[in-house]
Order: C-alpha cells, then structure tokens, then sequence
C-alpha cells in the first residue's frame, strides 16, 4: 500500500457518498411526482456500489499489480450504478384528482420521506467520516515530514 493510498481510498468513498446524497435528494425532490417521462409515477432510485480490490494477501497482491501498472487503487469503492427501486407504487384515495382512476385512487411514487431522509442522515455521516479519514491521512503525512526533517 502507497503513502497516498488512504487519500484516495478516503477519496473514492467521498465520492460515492456524494453520488448517493444526489440521488436521495432526486427522490424527495420528486416525491410527489404522479407522471414521469414515461407517463409513469416516478420510481424510487438507488445507488449502488461495490469494493474496489479484493480481501486477502492475493487481493493485495493483484491491486498491486494492477496499481503499479497505472491501474485502480489497492482499495476503496466505486459506484456500480443507478437502479430503480423494485417496490410497488403507493395507491393514494384521492377522487378530487385528475390523476385519479375509475375508484377515485391516484398512483403515487414508492418514496417514503422518512426512509429517504435517514438515508441522508446516514449518508452525511459517512461523508464526514471519510473527510475526517482523509485529514487523518494528512496530518500523518505532514507529521512523517516533519520527522524526516
């Protein structure tokens, strides 16, 4: 492992909070939205994500080959992709809607506020503990200098 591979591992994980902050914030933006694009309620999103690199010496041993020939980090996480949610549309009884069928029940997106809102928590938290992650990282670099002095 490099000197400044806890940066970019820490940086990679900064990242991938980011992405998924971006989606949770898509998701209550679009919360009440009964028609997409595709003439659909809108569904849910969710990231995902998968380990760059592998456990184990022949892990290690394999990103660092693949580091030492300009390939990806020893470590860290990238995101995979952007999945809808499979959950069923929430039915609302709303027969005051235009939106609304023949039993007066209008289809709405599978987003729960709450659910969405403690992803954000969650999401936050690990973004602070990467950036704390990644000064650690610095101060240990600047103290290792120092001593080289």
């Amino acid at each position: 492992m490099g000197l400044f591979d806890a940066i970019g591992i820490a940086g990679s994980g900064l990242s991938a909070e980011r992405i998924r902050m971006d989606v949770t914030a898509e998701n209550l933006a679009n919360a009440d939205t009964t028609k997409a694009a595709n003439g659909q309620p809108y569904k849910r999103q969710e990231v995902t994500l998968s380990q760059l690199g592998s456990g184990g010496f022949g892990g290690a041993l394999s990103g660092a080959i693949q580091q030492s020939q300009g390939g990806l980090p020893a470590g860290g996480v990238e995101v995979t992709g952007i999945v809808s949610d499979a959950t069923p549309d929430q039915q609302v009884y709303d027969p005051s809607s235009p939106e609304a069928n023949a039993q007066g029940y209008v289809k709405m997106p599978n987003i729960s506020t709450v659910t969405e809102m403690t992803d954000l928590i969650s999401e936050q938290q690990s973004y602070q503990s990467d950036v704390t992650a990644m000064q650690t990282a610095k101060s240990m670099f600047n103290s290792t200098l120092t001593l080289l002095k």
